[in-house]
């Protein structure tokens, strides 16, 4: 989450917005508590990092009136900042619930040492606007631009989000699905690969694998849950 907010010059709003609702965080990491043999004193916690899912059939898109997010050629769900009029149509109609409204100036505009802090390649946003995760697609378009100007084509793994690049276990993978060898197409080929709300027709570009453990250490095979959300 930090190195998101870094590399996106996401604003800090503080406890009190916070309790509002009115964080501005492009990624989250939602919890999910089941209890153990139900024990109450042992509680299994799964991790769930959740950012916009960039669907294929995107909710949101279709309720733009401005049509300030769109579905680009590569696949992400674009969004156009200074052509949003922050009507909140896109909040409302998401049900991931990954979009930020940008309420308030949160952005000191004229502190000498906040002004080295943002990442030039990414614009600071105003009040107004709706934001969301974006897959660091400047890192895209300079990897993008790197590859053309050295006249030859994208390598594996050439390019990386944020949060995967700061990420110590290696939880988070991104890449091109059109490359069938990649470790990002292999995984979502994964028998325990999965989406959010699937039932819903977004057909979200992200997916989730299940995890495979098991708290009984008497029985030596996956838990019934991992069986569960892997078919």
């Amino acid at each position: 989450m930090v190195a998101c907010s870094a590399e996106n010059n996401c604003p800090t709003v503080g406890p009190e917005l916070e309790r509002r609702g009115r964080d501005m965080f492009w990624i989250r990491i939602d919890r999910f508590e089941e209890k153990i043999g139900g024990d109450d004193s042992r509680v299994d916690v799964r991790h769930v990092p959740m950012m916009c899912q960039h669907c294929n059939d995107a909710p949101c898109e279709i309720v733009c009136p401005v049509y300030a997010t769109y579905h680009n050629p590569e696949g992400l769900n674009a969004q156009v900042y200074n052509r949003c009029v922050g009507t909140r149509y896109c909040s409302n109609n998401c049900p991931y619930k990954v979009r930020r409204f940008n309420f308030l100036l949160y952005q000191d505009w004229n502190t000498p040492a906040l002004k080295l802090q943002r990442n030039p390649d990414v614009s600071v946003r105003s009040r107004g606007v709706m934001e969301k995760c974006t897959y660091c697609v400047q890192r895209i378009r300079r990897g993008e631009i790197d590859a053309r100007i050295e006249e030859r084509a994208l390598g594996r793994g050439e390019i990386q989000s944020a949060c995967q690049q700061a990420c110590p276990t290696g939880a988070i993978v991104f890449g091109s699905i059109t490359d069938r060898g990649s470790e990002v197409a292999l995984r979502r080929e994964n028998d325990r690969a999965y989406e959010v709300l699937h039932e819903l027709g977004t057909d979200p570009r992200t997916r989730y694998l299940a995890k495979i453990d098991n708290p009984n250490p008497a029985w030596p095979g996956p838990s019934p849950r991992a069986k569960r959300e892997a078919t």
